[in-house]
């Protein structure tokens, strides 16, 4: 207990992070991935094969492996070294880093979420789209006063466990570098030789954890309305 609030400090501090890439990916995969689901459902055959690809690609390789290939890209394809990169973004490395880590995970996450989407929009059966139309409402119409909340309420608990799953895939931030929960915890370890910090690093993923899990099912009761 000598180093107690030192640790803590540490922890915090990497948590903060944490949480900034959880919600950075899901503000930016959740539209994203409804932009995927409707390229690979789309009838012009070669956007939906593209997607269709870069969706299986993506859900096919390991997020480790797409995080090095993101921070690579700069440097190796378009030689624009990482140093020269922060500075045209006017970031510094360590920002730099979690910008690449950022961009792989939206990637990822609008790639998985874009395949609950389509599952959960082909399961709307066709005559409540043949009702819309019936009552004169145009396609847009359609999805967003009728189909769209459906979908939702579909979707949700299968949404619910990737958001959960992202909590605990933040901890592969620490490939590049970058100060989140888990790397701050071996940080602790490694600096004060005792193990506690992993216990305290548990201890704040299931806090989180619960927190979203009582979010989510409070939301999907709200949702339950549009069950059908």
């Amino acid at each position: 207990m000598e180093h107690f609030q030192e640790i803590l400090m540490e922890l915090c501090e990497g948590f903060g992070n944490t949480v900034l890439l959880f919600a950075v990916t899901l503000l930016c995969a959740l539209p994203l991935g409804l932009l995927f689901a409707f390229g690979s459902m789309s009838k012009f055959k070669p956007l939906q094969w593209f997607m269709k690809v870069l969706i299986w690609v993506i859900r096919g390789t390991p997020l480790m492996l797409q995080i090095l290939l993101v921070s690579f890209l700069p440097q190796y394809v378009f030689q624009v070294p990482t140093k020269q990169l922060a500075s045209a973004l006017n970031l510094s490395i360590n920002a730099t880093m979690f910008f690449f880590v950022a961009v792989a995970f939206v990637i990822n996450y609008a790639c998985y979420f874009s395949e609950i989407y389509r599952a959960g929009i082909e399961t709307i059966p066709v005559g409540q789209y043949e009702a819309g139309k019936v009552l004169g409402l145009t396609k847009n119409q359609v999805f967003t006063k009728i189909v769209f909340m459906q979908v939702v309420r579909r979707i949700l608990p299968p949404m619910s466990n990737e958001i959960i799953t992202l909590v605990k895939d933040t901890s592969l931030a620490q490939i590049l570098g970058v100060i989140d929960l888990l790397n701050a915890a071996k940080h602790a370890v490694n600096e004060y030789v005792i193990l506690t910090p992993f216990l305290y690093a548990a201890i704040f993923y299931l806090i989180f954890n619960g927190l979203l899990t009582l979010l989510l099912g409070w939301v999907e009761k709200k949702l339950s309305y549009y069950k059908v």
